[in-house]
C-alpha cells in the first residue's frame, strides 16, 4: 500500500516468510484499495477485530505453511489507538491498520 511502513518479517515455516506493514489509512480504505488492485472481493474472516483476507495464490499444504495472501487488520477495534511500532522515536508511533503479506515460496503469487 502506498505509504505503508515496513514493521517486521517473520519465518512462517516451510520456506515462507510473512511481512507486516503499518498503515495510517483506515481499514475500510485499505480493503477498498486491495479489492481494486487484486481485482477480487476477498473475505471478511473476522468481524471483531475486523480482518479481511485476499488470497493471492493457491495453497499447497505439502509445501506451504500459509496460503499466499494479503490480510488487512483493524488495530483500533474496541478502543486501542493502533498497533505499536517497535522502533523508538518512529512516526507514527501507532498504526490503525496492519497489512500482512504472505508470498508463495519462491515468489510464485500474483
Amino acid at each position: 500500500y502506498p505509504g505503508a511502513q515496513f514493521l517486521a518479517s517473520y519465518n512462517a515455516g516451510q520456506g515462507q516468510r510473512y511481512f507486516l506493514f503499518g498503515a495510517t489509512a483506515t481499514f475500510a480504505d485499505l480493503v477498498a484499495y486491495y479489492r481494486g488492485v487484486l481485482k477480487t472481493r476477498g473475505e471478511l474472516v473476522f468481524d471483531e477485530p475486523a480482518t479481511h483476507m485476499f488470497d493471492t495464490g493457491r495453497f499447497r499444504e505439502e509445501s506451504m505453511a500459509f496460503p499466499p495472501s494479503v490480510t488487512v487488520k483493524d488495530y483500533t477495534w474496541n478502543g486501542p489507538e493502533g498497533y505499536v511500532t517497535r522502533k523508538p522515536g518512529a512516526a507514527p508511533a501507532r498504526f490503525p491498520t496492519v497489512i500482512q503479506l504472505v508470498p508463495a515460496p519462491g515468489g510464485g503469487s500474483r
